[in-house]
């Protein structure tokens, strides 16, 4: 595929998504690196917009520029964004009660605190991005390790043997004692190497991924 072929896809595939208005992103693409600008009127829709990127055959890696240009109609006070964030979060029944903290400024969203499962985690940036008002998202949420690396790595190790999209053999994994578990290899697409990730993620205890696999 070259980089135009590459480059159209990208483009209808923006068309294609249903939570997205692509009319003002812009996509340019070489050797499989697909770079995003323009402006979009949400940060939710920025996200939708890189992985609507991702899901394209031939994308190895994403220069995101997009911008968030909020509506005057759209426009709140960090207070109100920051009460908005913390009800919904409490309404979130992954979300441990009174774990994550909430910290706005000109309308970026500071998630802090600690929970012991990374779905947590994610499920809480998941639902502040949704909010309106919302510029951007720093999640700061840390992961409470619980288990031993050692257990770590057999749990991660068994995971990905099970997964059918996975070539296992291909994957080698260091776990250590403070929860950083590192992932070498090489992957056929980007899929499998999503589909490694959630293994990875799915294990207690894992604090933090370095994601070293590559896309042949």
């Amino acid at each position: 595929m070259n980089d135009n072929e590459l480059r159209q896809n990208v483009i209808d595939e923006l068309d294609f998504e249903p939570s997205l208005d692509a009319a003002n992103i812009g996509v340019a693409a070489e050797r499989g690196v697909v770079t995003l600008t323009g402006h979009v009127a949400s940060y939710f829709q920025k996200m939708s917009a890189e992985r609507a990127a991702w899901r394209v055959k031939g994308v190895k890696a994403i220069a995101q520029e997009i911008e968030v240009r909020l509506p005057g109609d759209r426009q709140l006070a960090d207070d109100e964004i920051a009460r908005r964030a913390v009800n919904i979060l409490a309404w979130d029944e992954s979300v441990p009660t009174d774990a994550v903290k909430v910290r706005v400024a000109s309308g970026w969203v500071t998630l802090s605190g600690s929970v012991p499962w990374n779905y947590q985690r994610t499920a809480a940036e998941y639902q502040v991005r949704k909010l309106s008002g919302v510029a951007g998202v720093i999640n700061n949420i840390e992961l409470v390790p619980q288990v031993s690396a050692v257990d770590v790595r057999q749990r991660i190790v068994s995971a990905l043997k099970r997964n059918a999209e996975v070539e296992a053999d291909r994957i080698r994994i260091d776990v250590r004692d403070n929860g950083l578990v590192k992932v070498e290899g090489v992957v056929d697409d980007w899929d499998e190497r999503q589909a490694v990730e959630r293994a990875v993620w799915s294990a207690p205890g894992v604090h933090r991924v370095e994601d070293h696999l590559r896309i042949m």
